[in-house]
């Protein structure tokens, strides 16, 4: 049995992102590069499941949509324990465009469980897993806290209003995975990183997909006003801001 995780190239969370052309593109200069959360942590999960010898799992690969500069973290990808990484060399537009991309690769070179985050960090579209199975023409879960495999048949756990569903499937199918699929995502040791030297990385060129969406404008949100501090004898000037300016009363 065979997992694909869709991993995604974002800054790190504490960037501070900045805009070019008049507003249209983000600014690169200065941004450290990191696996999306999300996908890491489905990484992390597939990774503890293939270690585990009581279940059939005997590869995980990962997957991007971007340029070289996505390399490096795929790089990690590997030294975390991934056996291969597979770039399509493409300007990731949008998420059918994604999407499209990866599905064209998996109609070629077939995986049992694909796994994507349920968002990434940077645009939090939330939408390649769902489009993903559609153009695959496969079951997608979503909201997916917990995830074994038994007897070649998948467990999984997925977080619903009020409580949890537990469901049984067979594979192929598309996973859409959220915090709590595994304790904490996993940290390269050194002897990752030194065998993610040899692993295979291999770059495809994209295929022809139309893209739906395209950016018009980024644009930051509001300032946050400074803080106030009011002395804790003076609760009636408190309640009066709580009314006037935070609107909160």
């Amino acid at each position: 049995m065979k997992i694909l995780v869709c991993i995604s190239n974002v800054p790190d969370t504490t960037t501070k992102v900045k805009f070019t052309d008049n507003n249209k593109q983000v600014d690169d200069a200065g941004i450290q590069w990191i696996i999306n959360p999300w996908d890491e942590l489905a990484l992390t999960r597939a990774i503890e499941l293939k270690e585990d010898a009581n279940n059939s799992i005997d590869e995980v690969c990962v997957i991007n949509v971007g340029l070289s500069k996505c390399d490096a973290t795929l790089r990690k990808a590997l030294a975390i324990g991934a056996d291969k990484a597979i770039r399509v060399d493409a300007d990731p537009l949008d998420a059918y465009y994604v999407a499209g991309q990866i599905a064209h690769y998996l109609k070629n070179n077939p995986f049992d469980i694909v796994l994507s985050g349920i968002e990434s960090s940077d645009y939090n579209g939330s939408s390649v897993g769902g489009m993903l199975s559609e153009f695959m023409d496969c079951p997608a879960i979503s909201s997916m806290t917990k995830l074994e495999v038994e007897n070649g048949n998948v467990i999984i756990h997925r977080a619903i209003p009020g409580g949890k569903q537990i469901l049984e499937l067979t594979p192929p199918f598309v996973g859409i995975v959220q915090k709590g699929i595994t304790n904490e995502p996993r940290i390269p040791a050194m002897r990752g990183i030194m065998m993610a030297r040899k692993k295979p990385l291999e770059v495809l060129p994209a295929v022809d997909v139309e893209s739906l969406s395209h950016i018009v404008e980024f644009e930051l949100p509001p300032a946050k006003a400074s803080c106030k501090m009011i002395d804790a004898e003076h609760l009636e000037e408190l309640v009066d801001l709580l009314k006037s300016e935070a609107k909160v009363l």
